[in-house]
């Protein structure tokens, strides 16, 4: 996992990054979209086998070993917590709730991760940047939402209430399946590690949806052009582009700094709410976007200034730094 850090070039780190704070952050809008004609699980399981299928079928002709048990199955486990139940927590509550609440509870996460990441427990619950990061931004997401989710609370909606508790135990599968594929993943690529994580969603929505009695009341005739566009955006851009990047970044860089981008997608859905449904900014909302990109700053800053303290401590305690004397032999094994 360290060689694979160090060797992570930082452009395709920004690059990963922007990419998952930006597109998921732009999914709840189109999964809220494409829910209104296509019932959730059918649309999970369609969103993901056909983004896994072709996700697979692209490492089949890049040559890339696909079938290895030892591989799959730590990918199907994480595949079913993140994307079965994580982002089927997301879909199925979008029913009732607006994006941009569903936005808000999904922006646990990084508590979870916090608190589920035992091997970093000593890390993480010792770091005060990271620590203080994680609150400010959840403090500012309720902020910025603060107002949709008193009304939902306040509604006394049952289905509501339930949509809620749903998507906080969608929040908890999420940040878990995330640890298990970092700590537990074999595979050599992040891309055949995707593929299969979303196959195992994909295949698990499938009965879900009869369950669910859906085929029942399901008629394709009746899906309007910009639901099949939502659904389209969701499997290029959300699955193929944006969960590849979140699945790569889990192998280079910490889950805790990775887990921030809970903390900007929210930013991104009210952004997409004013510019595209109409709806307004308040002041507390405005706000509530300062403290979540300051909350973002604190924990990258935390990072930043470890990994240059370890860098230079590395620095110093090399053999030149010493003044030991190294033979040209020595020297060429270094």
């Amino acid at each position: 996992m360290s060689d694979a850090k160090k060797s992570a070039s930082p452009l395709l780190v920004v690059i990963a990054f922007a990419t998952v704070y930006l597109v998921w952050g732009s999914t709840y809008f189109f999964i809220q979209r494409a829910v209104e004609h296509i019932p959730p699980f059918i649309l999970g399981a369609i969103r993901f086998l056909v983004a896994g299928g072709l996700l697979l079928t692209w490492c089949a002709i890049k040559g890339e070993k696909l079938f290895n048990w030892a591989h799959i199955k730590p990918a199907l486990v994480s595949g079913l917590l993140m994307l079965f139940v994580g982002n089927g927590a997301v879909i199925w509550a979008e029913q009732s709730l607006a994006s941009s609440l569903v936005a808000v509870l999904v922006s646990s996460a990084p508590i979870w991760f916090v608190v589920l990441d035992k091997p970093k427990w000593k890390e993480n619950l010792t770091s005060r940047p990271t620590i203080i990061g994680l609150i400010v931004g959840f403090i500012g997401v309720i902020l910025l939402f603060s107002e949709q989710t008193s009304k939902a609370l306040g509604a006394g909606n049952g289905h509501q209430v339930i949509g809620l508790i749903v998507l906080i135990i969608g929040a908890m599968a999420w940040a878990g399946g995330s640890l298990y594929s970092k700590y537990n993943s074999k595979s050599t690529s992040a891309t055949v590690n995707t593929a299969w994580q979303m196959l195992a969603a994909g295949i698990v929505f499938v009965p879900g949806s009869f369950i669910n009695n859906e085929w029942s009341t399901f008629q394709v005739a009746s899906v309007t052009t910009s639901s099949w566009l939502s659904l389209l955006y969701l499997i290029t851009m959300g699955s193929l582009a944006g969960f590849s990047a979140y699945v790569w970044l889990l192998q280079v860089r910490p889950a805790t700094q990775v887990s921030t981008y809970a903390y900007v997608n929210p930013v991104v859905a009210v952004l997409l709410g004013v510019l595209f449904a109409g709806e307004h900014m308040t002041a507390l909302q405005i706000t509530g976007l300062a403290v979540i990109l300051l909350s973002v700053l604190l924990i990258n800053l935390a990072k930043y200034r470890k990994e240059k303290k370890s860098l230079a401590s590395e620095n110093e305690s090399s053999p030149l730094k010493d003044n030991i004397v190294i033979s040209p032999r020595q020297k060429a094994v270094i």
